[in-house]
């Protein structure tokens, strides 16, 4: 190994205008529009398909396995990758690609089993697998590249502008189908088979995921690997062979910091994956009076159409919540910022329980809103302070390890306690996840030491939101 150059030839990385930031995140707007899509209608198209309620946490748990194998892979191999597009842009293209094909195959698997005679639900778990794989191998090197191309004091402001992209495209991608059948598509599912509204919501989806992935590739230039040994003050160390071993001693080696954001962020997922998972039926039962059998009626669809709009009202509130963390972190701290969002998500969730009137559930997503934006931005603004650059993407890699193993956990034991213990009346487990979220909360203000930045680095932070 090396270290770096001269102290006469340091460089420190430069700040990067508003429009920078955003060309560099543009196709994060699309990975969160597929993943709004998956979001809110899985747990619709596996019901369409056959699936039964207290199933659907086990057909979830697709996507944090693969997350918790392909993130730190890619962010390793990124690490270590350099080609003619650059050290992250080839796995946002692959992954764009990947994920492509899987919107429009998932809300199919019928009639593709109609074609190979197979196990309808297999296919579209398999299906399932592949948009998740794809998202995580796209998704993991853009939060990698606002530490790369970042100077430290404005990583908050990266980050959040990260979450007004994904606040939009989280946004599109939720309303969609709510949007289609406004136009005339329906939204009624034959038994067995996916409406045409979700079908073409994901056609939709595809295109303009293809389309903002293109758009940061062609706007945004990385960094060398020889400007990269140049920053950083004279600290950096640049390793010619990185083995992929190292991916378990750079394990064993994370940060304390990183180990109790950790906490958190189980605690913060677990919530979020409840959400996800279970807000259709809960919607259905609690809301909508319907047993937990029915999954093929139009009221049940309609429970499907509602849940894409909370989801995109708590992706919608996330934006302007986004814009106010820097100068809410200015005023109060990060930790405190983060764990006040928590808190609101909280009391967001366990809301629903008590709101009927569906009409009225908005005020819900409100907090959900506050603590989306926080979760995307907070914990990765506190992390960069602590990981060395030559490894931000493998450190990115294993932080979500406390993001997926959560989800796991919960999709292994939520189904069998939906059914066993609240009798397939899933508003209970969400409670139970709103719980969860507050747990959050006093864990960060408790373990969560707090940052030592300085005025002027914040004050850098706020001259640069504006657009």
């Amino acid at each position: 190994m090396k270290t770096a150059n001269s102290t006469s030839s340091k460089k420190i990385k430069p700040n990067l205008s508003m429009a920078q930031i955003i060309n560099m995140s543009m196709g994060f707007l699309g990975i969160q529009m597929a993943f709004g899509l998956q979001n809110g209608n899985a747990s619709r198209i596996l019901a369409n398909l056959g699936a039964d309620v207290h199933e659907l946490s086990w057909f979830w748990l697709v996507a944090p396995i693969t997350g918790l194998i392909v993130q730190p892979i890619i962010g390793h191999m990124g690490d270590n990758t350099w080609s003619p597009l650059g050290r992250r842009k080839p796995y946002f293209l692959i992954g764009a690609v990947l994920c492509a094909i899987g919107l429009v195959m998932l809300p199919n698997a019928a009639s593709a089993t109609q074609m190979i005679a197979a196990n309808v639900l297999l296919l579209a778990v398999i299906f399932l697998a592949m948009m998740d794989a794809s998202i995580n191998v796209a998704m993991e090197p853009f939060r990698a590249l606002v530490g790369d191309m970042l100077p430290k004091h404005q990583g908050t402001l990266g980050f959040s502008v990260q979450t007004i992209l994904i606040g939009i495209g989280a946004v599109i991608g939720s309303y969609l189908p709510d949007w289609l059948t406004r136009l005339g598509i329906s939204n009624d599912a034959p038994a067995g088979f996916v409406a045409d509204n979700v079908i073409f919501s994901f056609y939709v989806g595809a295109g303009l995921l293809l389309l903002t992935i293109l758009y940061t590739i062609f706007t945004t230039k990385e960094y060398s690997p020889q400007e990269f040994a140049e920053f950083a003050d004279g600290k950096e160390i640049v390793e010619e062979h990185s083995k992929f071993s190292d991916i378990f001693k750079d394990f064993a080696n994370i940060p304390v910091q990183m180990k109790k954001l950790g906490i958190v962020q189980f605690f913060s997922w677990f919530a979020l994956f409840t959400m996800w998972v279970f807000t259709t039926s809960a919607l259905a039962t609690h809301h909508f009076g319907l047993s937990p059998d029915d999954t093929h009626s139009k009221a049940f669809n309609n429970a499907g159409d509602l849940t894409g709009k909370l989801f995109g009202m708590y992706n919608f509130w996330a934006i302007p919540f986004a814009f106010l963390l820097t100068p809410i972190a200015k005023a109060i701290g990060k930790k405190q910022t983060h764990a006040l969002a928590l808190l609101c998500g909280g009391l967001g969730l366990i809301s629903m329980y008590f709101i009927k009137d569906i009409n009225l559930l908005w005020i819900s997503m409100v907090g959900l809103g506050f603590a989306w934006a926080s979760i995307l931005a907070m914990p990765y603004a506190m992390l960069i302070d602590v990981i060395p650059q030559r490894k931000m993407g493998v450190y990115m890699g294993i932080f979500n390890f406390f993001i997926v193993i959560p989800q796991i956990i919960n999709g292994l034991f939520g189904g069998p306690i939906v059914s066993n213990i609240f009798g397939n009346y899933a508003i209970d487990y969400v409670v139970v996840g709103g719980a969860c979220m507050l747990i959050g909360s006093i864990v960060t203000m408790i373990f969560i030491k707090s940052e030592d930045e300085t005025p002027k680095e914040i004050e850098e932070e706020i001259k640069q939101v504006h657009f």
